[in-house]
């Protein structure tokens, strides 16, 4: 998975020159000090590098041009340590291209009671020299984070780490390209969108490749390549005894190693951080990729069943940002109900595909036939998932614009016993509950394929939609569902008159 650290965040401290020489240099010394501090936090996922203070449009416009192009910066922490007059800020602001987190904190936490004086006051003035930083940027409609607090308290940098995971994900989608192993399910709307316009918005491209094309890669493999890949199945899983070399199913066994490398070499040659792929286009695979898909996605890949492009490209984003973090993010479907009054919930799954990140314990590696595609039966890991606070995500093409939906869940152990479900699964609890979060899901268009995270909040996931500039909408513990409807309808007329 990605390492975070290769990448850095800009913390860069506004003032102006009216101050003198001296507060300056104290300025200076106290942006340092924080900047010191935030990268040295074990909790901080990527380094965090302090800026000369900028006191003037042209070192405004220079330092935001600057991180433009700097290939491993992923966004600017702003911090207004005294006043710095906000018509100097508009020429850089109005070219910057990565993320703003405007930090609206002070150097010192308490007020020095027996020694404050007029020094003091035009030193520390972030109270009133954030407020003019923040009009400029509402004057301006820019999309930014605001967080509030000491620069030491860790609520406080809680929000600013979440921001920064969010940025990572943004960071990793511009000039990402996805491929799709051949087209959408037929006839399927909410898996399919418009690729040219995703592309302008998230930065990221689409394109199609025929199976042919993989095929020829999965035929290329070695007889070596597939006897190492075999062993680590075998060293990794627990495998169903007709896996086992010289079980009866054990050349379906070699037949998925050979799906997974073959793969794996088509992503790695064309430099795709994610893929689709569909059972109504098999041509040439023996069988449908299960273990192949499992196994790439617990190594960063994105993914997307039945041509399920935008879900393929999020669910990369959310293992992004989710990576170093415990607990995984995985492709998922809302399958099927349990509605007992006293205990309703959604059993999530898929026909296969389920991250091993998600694994509560070591998964089985399993051969069981699959009732659709028409193809031999396919291998897949199985097991069940940890309990614990979860979220569901879904981004849908809404015509006008793309929205992003987060709903909370909670995840719970199965009640008993799947002797006969031979597939990963995870079982929750929707909030606020099931009645309420799942009509909203369906009032808000939400798709059936989600990317589902253990390490990830809703706040990671509104921070990513405000960098995307698209719609966020979240069912959560404190949703109601008649306010919700009313939400949706605000939606749609804010963005009929937002049409740029």
């Amino acid at each position: 998975m990605k390492d975070l650290r290769t990448l850095e965040v800009w913390f860069v401290t506004g003032s102006q020159d009216l101050y003198g020489e001296e507060t300056l240099k104290q300025v200076a010394v106290h942006s340092q000090a924080i900047a010191a501090y935030l990268n040295e936090r074990e909790q901080m996922p990527v380094n965090v590098i302090w800026k000369p203070t900028v006191k003037s449009p042209e070192e405004i416009f220079a330092v935001c041009q600057d991180a433009n192009i700097a290939k491993n910066c992923i966004g600017i922490v702003a911090w207004m340590h005294t006043f710095s007059p906000a018509k100097m800020w508009i020429g850089g602001l109005k070219i910057l291209q990565k993320p703003l987190l405007h930090f609206h904190t002070q150097f010192n936490r308490d007020i020095p009671w027996n020694d404050i004086d007029m020094d003091f006051m035009n030193l520390n003035q972030s109270a009133h020299g954030d407020r003019e930083f923040g009009f400029i940027m509402s004057r301006m409609r820019l999309n930014r984070k605001v967080v509030v607090g000491h620069w030491q308290d860790e609520e406080t940098l809680s929000k600013v780490d979440t921001w920064i995971r969010a940025a990572a994900g943004w960071h990793d989608w511009q000039g990402a390209k996805f491929v799709r192993f051949g087209d959408n399910m037929r006839y399927v709307a909410v898996t399919d969108g418009d690729k040219v316009e995703a592309e302008m918005r998230f930065g990221y491209s689409v394109n199609t490749y025929g199976i042919g094309d993989l095929v020829k890669v999965i035929n290329e493999i070695s007889d070596a390549q597939v006897d190492a890949l075999v062993q680590e199945y075998a060293d990794s899983y627990t495998l169903m005894p007709s896996l086992l070399k010289g079980g009866e199913q054990h050349a379906s066994l070699r037949d998925a190693a050979k799906i997974e490398l073959g793969m794996q070499t088509f992503l790695e040659a064309g430099n795709y951080k994610g893929y689709t792929d569909t059972f109504e286009d098999l041509h040439g695979m023996k069988q449908l990729p299960g273990i192949a898909s499992q196994r790439l996605m617990a190594k960063g890949y994105g993914f997307g069943g039945e041509g399920d492009w935008k879900t393929a490209a999020l669910v990369r984003a959310m293992k992004v940002m989710g990576s170093g973090l415990k607990g995984g993010n995985s492709f998922m479907e809302d399958y099927t109900y349990h509605f007992n009054p006293d205990n309703r919930l959604v059993l999530g799954s898929h026909m296969l595909e389920i991250c091993e990140s998600i694994a509560d314990a070591k998964p089985s590696c399993e051969i069981h036939p699959l009732g659709i595609g028409g193809k031999a039966d396919p291998v897949r890991l199985v097991f069940n998932s940890a309990p614990g606070p979860a979220l569901n995500a879904s981004i849908v093409d809404m015509g006008n614009r793309f929205r992003l939906l987060v709903n909370e869940v909670l995840a719970v152990a199965p009640l008993h016993n799947l002797p006969k479900l031979p597939v990963a699964r995870v079982l929750w609890k929707p909030y606020p509950n099931m009645h309420t979060g799942c009509a909203a899901w369906i009032y808000a268009g939400g798709a059936h394929h989600t990317g589902y995270s253990q390490n990830l909040t809703a706040e990671h996931m509104e921070d990513f939609a405000s960098m995307a500039g698209i719609e966020f909408t979240l069912i959560g513990k404190e949703t109601s569902l008649y306010q919700f409807k009313n939400e949706l309808k605000w939606s749609d007329v804010y963005y009929q008159l937002n049409k740029s």
